[in-house]
């Protein structure tokens, strides 16, 4: 019942932080592990196919039982391998509306997991984002609609299970609905404050659609639901009215409910710390399986939360055949992807089957219909490109001199593929382009000389790198609003470059498209829902006129565009001045 966490990076399986794992999984007869990923100054770090699977075949040889290996795959294998299909986040698929695509999502989802020896995705979001200022789901989630959200999960569901021929274990998160909330779950107690009737509304959809699908498992949200439970100091994990009462009496779910990480601040901060007793983890773990979970996802005190539960059974505060249960359906969990068989995968083919040509196609295909343009202003898109060669087929620099671009990445903070495959596709177009990168730390330094080349610029391109956790609460002026990202010396710049040169500029929301809601001088705006390389490939694309795709928004962006909204793309080239047409305006 108890899950700790792994990486893939071990330097041998002699190295302390390998062998320290090892002794954990025989001491605490720990049943699965959840496949982390490290950080770094220059941001997330990715492993490779080989050294995944051959991590989880040691994992494997080490345990006396089998376990189950399990990771946030939410768009696929891409956080975590090198050399994937790097799919956009859901978000984009939502735009796009298709479910055939999702459940080919899935389909791939679960072969490449398995080939790297992972049994259990720990997907699909089922969250609707319906609040805008969310800090917690935003692109992670299909939309804001649970008609679509509830279609979208369902395919994905259908696409994982049949993909394998032992298939590979789903689940939908974060019961009952983490959308609505205004607080990280990471960093604090959320609260999801609907009534009842918006929770069956809105939040609720998804989660029956999965249970209805045959989702294997549902992952709880650490947030206080006052609406199913008024206990203030109950979150979903350790509500037994939540867990028990209603997923498990009201909606008749079966199968695994785990929790979401113990060491999350939104329930340890419930937990303060007394002498002489169980850890804070420890006593959430006992909550936990009281109020119904199975699992028990990567509690800090691991040592402490497998006594504190073994003593509770013992002290009869836990009754043993409320252990019984969980394990039983742990095992059917295990039997269903074949584990009572074979638990190993094999090295040789991990590779090859974690980055096929089509998977890989696929990605940039669903990038490229997912971009959406929101904002124009007839005067600038599409970009101006010179026409190849006739005999080299490459493309001269023309009149560049005339349509000088400039193009601003800005981020609060990069990670080290930002913007690499953006101006790799963008070069082969305007090899002329001057590129700017441009963060909170070099900001100030930089700014003065973005905007002289900005203000000398004919065409201004600014790439925004804005997850999905960047909306924030923050004080101003006396009370607290949301900032939807890049706050700080990177925001600052984006505001000047607006006021000076918003008519000439277009701004391409490489993440979350609420982005505008800060910055609504934005004339011309284009989303993509994900800073994954593909759609920085797509925006390149969308900017010079090469597609005429039917994407729509997925979400609202208040006081800027519905649900549904979408401009359609600008559907000739621009005449250039060197054709006789005067100022580089658009000309259709």
């Amino acid at each position: 019942m108890l899950q700790a966490r792994y990486f893939a990076d071990y330097k041998s399986f002699e190295a302390a932080e390998y062998k320290h794992l090892r002794e954990q999984l025989q001491e605490f007869h720990i049943g699965s592990l959840a496949l982390n990923i490290h950080f770094d100054r220059s941001g997330l770090l990715r492993y490779s196919a080989l050294e995944t699977a051959r991590v989880a075949n040691q994992l494997q040889r080490d345990s006396k039982l089998p376990l189950l290996l399990a990771a946030d795959f939410e768009r696929g294998v891409a956080p975590r391998l090198t050399d994937a299909p790097d799919s956009p986040w859901p978000m984009a698929f939502g735009a796009i509306g298709d479910p055939n695509e999702v459940e080919h999502l899935g389909a791939v989802t679960a072969r490449e997991a398995r080939a790297i020896g992972v049994q259990w995705v720990l997907a699909p979001v089922a969250d609707v984002n319906s609040n805008p200022s969310n800090p917690a789901i935003n692109t992670r989630s299909f939309g804001e609609d649970p008609v679509q959200v509830s279609a979208m999960v369902q395919a994905f569901i259908r696409g994982a299970h049949e993909a394998h021929e032992e298939g590979v274990l789903v689940t939908a998160k974060h019961f009952p609905g983490h959308g609505e909330s205004l607080v990280d779950s990471h960093h604090g107690v959320a609260v999801v404050g609907s009534d009842l009737a918006h929770l069956e509304k809105f939040e609720f959809p998804p989660f029956k659609a999965a249970i209805a699908a045959g989702v294997d498992s549902i992952l709880l949200a650490h947030a206080r639901v006052p609406a199913l439970d008024p206990d203030a100091d109950r979150v979903t994990t350790t509500s037994p009215k939540v867990v028990t009462g209603v997923l498990r009496g009201q909606f008749g779910f079966e199968g695994v409910i785990l929790s979401d990480a113990l060491e999350m601040q939104g329930i340890t901060r419930l937990y303060a710390p007394q002498a002489g007793s169980p850890s804070p983890t420890a006593r959430a773990a006992v909550d936990a399986v009281k109020a119904g979970c199975d699992v028990i996802m990567i509690p800090t005190d691991l040592d402490g939360a497998f006594h504190a539960i073994v003593e509770a059974v013992r002290s009869g505060e836990i009754p043993e055949s409320r252990i019984d249960d969980s394990v039983r359906r742990i095992l059917r969990m295990k039997t269903a992807v074949g584990l009572n068989g074979s638990r190993f995968v094999d090295e040789r083919q991990a590779a090859a089957l974690t980055s096929k040509p089509a998977d890989m196609a696929f990605a940039q295909q669903v990038a490229d219909e997912a971009v959406t343009l929101v904002r124009e202003n007839r005067k600038l898109l599409p970009l101006w490109k010179p026409e190849p060669h006739p005999s080299t087929g490459v493309a001269g620099t023309g009149d560049a001199e005339k349509h000088r671009l400039v193009v601003v990445l800005l981020a609060e903070k990069f990670e080290s593929t930002s913007g690499v495959a953006l101006e790799k596709a963008l070069r082969t177009r305007r090899p002329d382009a001057q590129v700017f990168y441009v963060n909170n730390r070099n900001a100030d330094a930089e700014g003065t000389t973005v905007l002289t080349a900005v203000n000398d610029a004919d065409e201004v391109v600014v790439g925004t790198f804005v997850g999905f956790s960047a909306a924030r609460q923050v004080p101003a002026n006396g009370r607290m609003v949301t900032s939807f990202g890049l706050r700080g010396p990177s925001g600052q710049l984006l505001v000047q470059l607006l006021a000076l040169a918003a008519e000439k500029t277009v701004v391409v929301a490489l993440g979350s498209p609420y982005l505008i809601e800060n910055f609504p001088a934005i004339q011309n705006y284009i989303c993509t829902y994900a800073m994954a390389s593909t759609s920085e490939v797509s925006a390149v694309k969308a900017l010079f006129g090469e597609m005429q795709n039917q994407a729509r928004l997925p979400v609202t962006l208040p006081g800027i565009a519905s649900r549904g909204f979408s401009l359609p793309w600008p559907a000739q080239k621009r005449v250039q001045e060197s054709q006789g047409v005067g100022n580089p305006g658009v000309e259709r």
